[in-house]
């Protein structure tokens, strides 16, 4: 492992397992998703200029609008995409600076994922191949189309905003299939959790966060 990705000082592992320790006391408590939060080094997906922040439980810019998601909140999803057990397809919308789909491809066996803004996808695509992360397929689209040819999924995790479910991504879950999302308008947005069952839908509605609204197009 390179002294770039194994950090020193405020960037060390000693620094991610402080951070996981504050995670699991604000309630995180998968043991496989923690042990992950340890092991992804934060720090190389953003500026290095911002490097002696990666370890801090705040949300920080990655260029383009777009940020990188709190600790807690990568942590949190995470868990909560994985709680009715190991899933093998996993679709994310919104591929960022790849630190989610990172932590995502240490716990699945597949992630599929989506990112409307190509040098942001190129960035990340770079960043994970440092780190060897090779389960992953990368697709530069209008996140709100998912990925079509490679549905259904076990389980997706939308990593932005939209006002309301998007159709075409609950028609791409799998029967018994996962969803967690952030739904609603800047400011008031709440984290969702969608199970799809037999009949339809079953929606639980969790706590309020903080994303960025969810935009259509690409650039």
């Amino acid at each position: 492992m390179s002294h770039r990705i194994q950090g020193i000082g405020m960037t060390s592992r000693r620094t991610r397992e402080r951070m996981a320790q504050r995670i699991a006391e604000q309630g995180v408590n998968n043991r496989k998703v923690l042990e992950v939060m340890c092991d992804v080094p934060r720090h190389i997906f953003v500026d290095d200029a911002l490097a002696s922040r990666a370890y801090e439980d705040t949300a920080l810019p990655i260029g383009f609008n777009q940020t990188i998601s709190q600790p807690y909140i990568v942590a949190k999803m995470t868990e909560l995409l994985l709680a009715a057990g190991p899933l093998k397809r996993v679709l994310e919308i919104g591929t960022g600076c790849g630190y989610q789909t990172a932590v995502l491809a240490k716990l699945v066996e597949h992630v599929f994922s989506v990112e409307r803004i190509l040098p942001l996808q190129q960035k990340a695509k770079l960043t994970l191949r440092e780190l060897k992360i090779d389960n992953i397929s990368f697709r530069h689209d209008d996140g709100g189309w998912g990925w079509e040819l490679k549905a259904p999924f076990d389980g997706i995790l939308v990593a932005a905003a939209p006002t309301e479910l998007p159709m075409m991504l609950l028609e791409q879950m799998a029967v018994g299939g996962v969803m967690v999302i952030p739904i609603g308008k800047y400011g008031r947005q709440e984290l969702q959790r969608v199970t799809r069952t037999p009949e339809g839908y079953e929606v639980e509605e969790l706590e309020m966060v903080n994303f960025v609204p969810f935009l259509s197009g690409m650039e």
